[in-house]
């Protein structure tokens, strides 16, 4: 992965405040209240989903790891469309509106689900605007970001939008607490604040970067924006080594929900404190998104992102072991939250260096879909060899597939291309 360096350009010493900092780009911190108060919609629900599905609706392991593999893998079918599409003329804004707009009507359809297939159709949906709103705004992030400080700008959105993942299941468990109906309660608060950053979006979030100038008719002609230049963006070696190594980690990437069952497993947490789970990861993400986006800008976002598939692994390893001890909790959370930290953005801001301005939100879709799909594959394994072997088993195979695709990704080399300048 190819991370340039402009730190000795003149624009760029010359943009910086007096402290030797750029100052936040009023974009992304827009999009980062944007993503805030989203995720605490969205987290209000994943907070209460396993349970509701599993305690609630009865499912089984395999019909929750199908479910769960659904809701957080289904948008990489629209991903690439949703980056298509805001590239066209520029519409970062209007997709990633659109995106979060659909998410927001599915909340309510929560109440009126009551079986497998139609929970399954709500969140298919909802994963839809996830999919057409996620490359957009990420690209709306790197275009308002100056090259040598990305990892810097994806931490501060990420921490940000963690600070929503950590009210959401506080405010999810307290209405459980409160409410008669609980989780009726759960999906309309959920919908309510989900159409208040809807609304944020529309009022305070440019429609693109100030200042950006639209593509010379030369240039549109020799690379024009369309789902066959994206797909041959994986020509790009730094491109195509990116997103192998996010598709072969995301392989063994089980997913948190899957990490809390096996937590309130391991410690017989009741029902009423499940919620609370992933405070933890949140809190955790919330702390390290910054410090590890700007480790990430000085020591190569490479390896920052394959170390924190290791910490995963020690995730993996904690929840085998045979450690019982008070700290088991807390130290399983505060690693899950650092994995994701040395990963969600700092995968983002080292695909905005390998893909050119004009296809920004097209590569990072693609690099996405390729992701989201290997997580797909891991939740629908993972939940079929709970149910036949045991959670035990499973999380001991996942483990090993983990260590051997760290291993693969670690060998990929990365490309040794020119800087892309936005």
């Amino acid at each position: 992965m190819y991370v340039a360096d402009s730190r000795s350009t003149p624009a760029a010493t010359a943009a910086r405040t007096g402290s030797g900092r750029r100052a936040v780009a009023p974009t992304v911190l827009a999009l980062g209240s944007v993503s805030l108060i989203t995720d605490i919609s969205s987290e209000m629900v994943t907070a209460v989903l396993p349970l509701y599905l599993v305690a609630g609706l009865g499912l089984s392991p395999l019909g929750f790891g199908l479910l769960d593999g659904l809701y957080n893998g289904f948008s990489g079918l629209v991903r690439l469309v949703g980056g298509h599409l805001a590239d066209r003329g520029g519409r970062h804004k209007t997709v990633a509106v659109f995106g979060y707009g659909l998410s927001a009507v599915c909340k309510p359809l929560l109440l009126l689900a009551g079986s497998l297939p139609v929970i399954g159709a709500v969140l298919a949906a909802d994963r839809t605007g996830k999919g057409l709103r996620t490359a957009p705004r990420d690209a709306l992030i790197s275009l308002a970001a100056p090259p040598e400080v990305r990892g810097r700008a994806f931490g501060i959105h990420r921490a940000m939008d963690t600070t929503g993942a950590l009210l959401g299941p506080l405010a999810a468990f307290l209405i459980l607490h409160m409410a008669a109906d609980g989780y009726d309660a759960v999906f309309t608060v959920s919908f309510c604040v989900a159409v208040l950053g809807v609304l944020v979006l529309v009022l305070f979030v440019p429609g693109s970067r100030p200042g950006t100038k639209p593509a010379a008719p030369a240039a549109r002609s020799a690379d024009p924006v369309s789902l066959r230049a994206a797909v041959g963006l994986l020509r790009r070696r730094d491109v195509r080594g990116l997103a192998l190594c996010a598709l072969l980690l995301g392989l063994a990437t089980v997913s948190d929900s899957f990490v809390y069952l096996l937590l309130q497993r391991r410690l017989g947490v009741p029902d009423r404190w499940f919620a609370l789970l992933p405070l933890g990861t949140a809190a955790a993400f919330l702390l390290l998104a910054v410090p590890l986006g700007r480790l990430a800008d000085r020591v190569g976002r490479r390896q920052v992102f394959l170390a924190g598939h290791l910490v995963l692994l020690a995730v993996y390893g904690l929840l085998l072991s045979s450690w019982h001890g008070t700290a088991l909790p807390y130290a399983v959370l505060a690693l899950h939250g650092c994995f994701y930290a040395a990963t969600d953005g700092v995968l983002m801001a080292a695909a905005a260096e390998a893909v050119p301005a004009e296809l920004r939100s097209s590569g990072m879709a693609l690099i996405q879909t390729g992701q989201a799909f290997a997580r797909f594959a891991c939740s629908f394994a993972f939940g079929a060899a709970w149910s036949v072997w045991g959670d035990r088993a499973a999380l001991l195979a996942a483990a090993g597939l983990l260590a051997l695709c760290a291993s693969l990704s670690a060998a990929i080399r990365p490309g040794a291309g020119r800087p892309v300048s936005v």
